[in-house]
């Protein structure tokens, strides 16, 4: 997993108690989200318990980064002035158990090639502190 070069512009989270282990993680090159100690679902977004077993044994940890593109949709607005169109919205779907599914952008290939089914793995944009999570082609 790598770190690319933030474009000006992109919106960003406020950082938070609950969601820093999310936005800060990809500092070490992985992408870190809510797991359940007791029955090992992983899920997200932050939540004090687990919604299979109701245990509180949660916790930030590494995800293997890797998933499937579920849908996507192209845009070709320009929401924001230095964030160049089109760019792809997808929603992706972790191969962690849970099932954990992101909306997040695929970058590094063309739009008309992202399609539902298309392996892809975590790569992050670092703004600062904050590491936006992105993904690519596996």
């Amino acid at each position: 997993m790598d770190t690319i070069a933030a474009p000006l512009g992109r919106p960003l989270p406020v950082i938070s108690d609950m969601n820093a282990y999310f936005w800060c993680g990809g500092r070490d090159g992985r992408l870190h989200i809510m797991r359940c100690g007791d029955c090992g679902v992983w899920f997200h977004p932050y939540q004090a318990m687990c919604r299979e077993c109701l245990s509180s044994n949660v916790a930030p940890q590494p995800a293997s980064g890797r998933g499937r593109v579920l849908s996507a949709t192209v845009n070709h607005q320009p929401w924001f002035p230095h964030v160049p169109v089109p760019y792809v919205v997808a929603l992706v779907e972790l191969h962690e158990r849970g099932p954990v599914r992101l909306v997040t952008n695929v970058m590094e290939v063309a739009v008309d090639e992202v399609i539902p089914g298309m392996e892809v793995v975590v790569h992050f944009e670092q703004h600062g502190d904050i590491f936006v999570p992105l993904f690519k082609p596996a």
